[in-house]
């Protein structure tokens, strides 16, 4: 299936949001459409659809930005990756960057859940069928493995595969080919697998339930999704990009998160990680009247008010990693500069460890490794003081 992406997408620094957000035109610096981003089968209610359901990333966390520097150095390979992480931690959203910035960009990017067929029909949704194959089977019909050829197949909840089914995923895998349910030819597929999974497949194969082999064969690269939670760093920005997606959408006036808004929504929780943080910007918004949203305003299960906040330590290595992330994007703004490029860069460092830390200039402080006067004279200069109201 063709596709219009002409050049190599890459990440790009939105100044108006001050978060990293999905992948722009490394050409005119403009963000890609969903239609840019991945080439989509139109059929089937399992696969993905026109509507890119997954529309950015915010890398903020230093553990985003590791994901975001693992993806970088595999995406330009054909390994296949296994993507382990709870339900709404992003695993098709990875898949789909991986495939962005691969050599396999311009090609079919194709997406099926495992666990939303019954076994009898999962084989031809994968495979294909020839007609007359089964009571039905009125015409010919390609799998995904067809659809998605010279391009990425991504197995979602591969976990959920039938120990039937997944001898026959291996053999395709090995063989590089495929066999339609009721036919005989082989057919040719060049594809690269991209499996994810919520489930531990490594006690899977203890107990029997997994192909060890296929496991090997799927895990060459494992990316492993922390929890919301775990990079809380994230939170303040993906509630940002979802406050602007859905006012844009929602066709709704200019609305900001006050300080006891972001407090509250940086010390949930959020078991139901990114995807629960998008429902409840959304459903917030569809109720909201006003200029700026409050804590009351937001409803989440109670919270504990005294919990400190926690600026989290790293290791040697995540530092060597995140500068390398963090080098990595500005020369790649180097090729097509933002106007006064490093006072945005400044202004957007600041602007996401004061939200980061609730709007407690010491805690923000403590962040950037300044003085907290430091911090307040930066704060007036981009606006940051009595802008919102207080608690």
């Amino acid at each position: 299936m063709a596709t219009s992406i002409s050049t190599q997408p890459v990440f790009q620094l939105d100044c108006r949001n001050g978060v990293f957000i999905g992948m722009h035109n490394s050409a005119t610096n403009a963000p890609l459409s969903p239609s840019q981003r991945t080439a989509q089968p139109e059929s089937g209610d399992s696969g993905t659809t026109a509507q890119d359901k997954a529309s950015a990333i915010v890398y903020a966390d230093p553990r985003s930005l590791a994901l975001l520097e693992l993806i970088r150095r595999i995406a330009p390979s054909d390994a296949s990756v296994l993507v382990i992480g709870d339900t709404g931690t992003g695993k098709e959203l990875v898949a789909r960057q991986i495939h962005g910035l691969s050599n396999r960009a311009n090609k079919p990017f194709a997406a099926i859940n495992c666990g939303a067929f019954p076994e009898n029909l999962f084989e031809s949704e994968l495979f294909g069928h020839e007609k007359g194959a089964f009571s039905g089977a009125t015409h010919t019909k390609t799998g995904w493995f067809e659809t998605a050829n010279g391009g990425t197949l991504f197995l979602d909840e591969v976990g959920d595969l039938p120990l039937s089914l997944q001898v026959k995923l291996l053999r395709a895998l090995q063989e590089g080919e495929v066999i339609r349910v009721g036919g005989r030819k082989t057919i040719p597929v060049d594809v690269r697998i991209i499996a994810a999974t919520n489930r531990d497949l490594e006690q899977a194969v203890k107990a029997g339930r997994f192909r060890e082999d296929l496991y090997f064969r799927l895990k060459v690269v494992r990316i492993p999704l922390s929890p919301l939670r775990e990079r809380s760093g994230d939170i303040v920005p993906l509630a940002r990009h979802f406050m602007c997606k859905y006012v844009r959408s929602l066709g709704l006036p200019p609305i900001r998160l006050a300080q006891d808004a972001l407090s509250k929504l940086s010390r949930y929780s959020w078991p139901g990680n990114i995807r629960e943080l998008e429902n409840t910007i959304h459903s917030t918004l569809l109720t909201f009247t006003g200029e700026f949203i409050r804590a009351k305003d937001i409803d989440l299960p109670e919270l504990d008010r005294d919990a400190p906040f926690d600026v989290p330590t790293l290791e040697p290595a995540d530092n060597v990693i995140r500068l390398s992330a963090l080098e990595h994007f500005l020369r790649d703004q180097m090729s097509a500069p933002i106007p006064q490029l490093l006072d945005s860069v400044i202004e957007t460092t600041v602007r996401i460890a004061y939200e980061n830390a609730g709007r407690n200039q010491a805690q923000a402080a403590r962040i950037l490794g300044i003085s907290r006067s430091v911090l307040r004279t930066h704060l007036k200069n981009i606006g940051l003081l009595n802008t919102a109201p207080t608690s």
